[in-house]
């Protein structure tokens, strides 16, 4: 018998080939990887719902008179926003800012979950002449007495 022939033709792949191979796999993960971790921020943001300030100023706006104060609650009550933005706390001062019934509301949204941040703060000034005496009208026991 005859020994094979020895075939001079290449069976393996070059150290090139190898290293596009590993670049174009490489490539290819990247862009799953960048995908998923866009997916993942997007359900992020569905979960918590991003709030301003905007429905605890429209409660006040809506109301005929406001008392000189500070305020606090939650934006999960069921009377403002409702369940899923239990995680917000709102704080509000009332301050009359002219003698002629005119106060200043400032209003702050904080995180209740974890660290307290401030997510979101607003101010208007509203004219509410049935109020009752405030500050600047010599009313007892308001801010500033």
């Amino acid at each position: 018998m005859k020994p094979a022939p020895c075939n001079s033709g290449r069976h393996a792949f070059s150290l090139l080939e190898v290293m596009i191979a590993i670049a174009i796999f490489f490539v290819g993960s990247f862009a799953v990887l960048s995908l998923i971790s866009t997916t993942l921020n997007n359900v992020r943001r569905l979960q918590m719902p991003t709030v301003d300030a905007s429905p605890v100023l429209a409660r006040y706006a809506a109301t005929n008179i406001l008392i000189e104060g500070d305020f606090v609650g939650n934006l999960g009550d069921p009377g403002l926003l409702g369940r899923q933005y239990k995680g917000y706390n709102w704080e509000t001062t009332i301050t009359e800012v002219a003698s002629n019934h005119l106060y200043l509301v400032d209003c702050t949204i904080t995180s209740a979950i974890g660290r307290r941040e401030k997510i979101s703060h607003m101010s208007t000034v509203l004219f509410r002449p049935q109020s009752p005496p405030g500050s600047l009208d010599g009313g007892i026991g308001m801010i500033g007495r």
